[in-house]
């Protein structure tokens, strides 16, 4: 990240059973990015073999959004942990589906 202010607070990747990758980063920023309403930027990735399955992210102009397959929608923020909750629970409902 450009900015050196930000300040990274997570960063964890992790290769769950089956060859499912979880990967999460999230940083503090000074203001908020385009879009969101707070101070923190993030990426949350689940896939496999390259292929996002879950994922949630505060992209430059788009605001908080998450991925749920070919699905975009809109994700209200509300906190670092409650982003992990809700993140978690998506994927094992993915799984659960699958």
């Amino acid at each position: 990240m450009a900015n050196m202010d930000a300040i990274l607070l997570m960063r964890r990747k992790e290769r769950r059973p089956d060859d499912y990758l979880v990967e999460i980063v999230i940083w503090q920023v000074p203001q908020p990015v385009p879009g969101s309403r707070h101070a923190f930027k993030y990426r949350l990735f689940f896939g496999r073999h390259g292929q996002r399955l879950v994922g949630y992210d505060n992209e430059r102009g788009k605001g908080d959004h998450k991925h749920v397959g070919t699905l975009e929608m809109p994700y209200r923020f509300q906190s670092i942990e409650q982003l992990l909750r809700d993140f978690e629970a998506d994927v094992n409902a993915w799984r659960i589906v699958k």
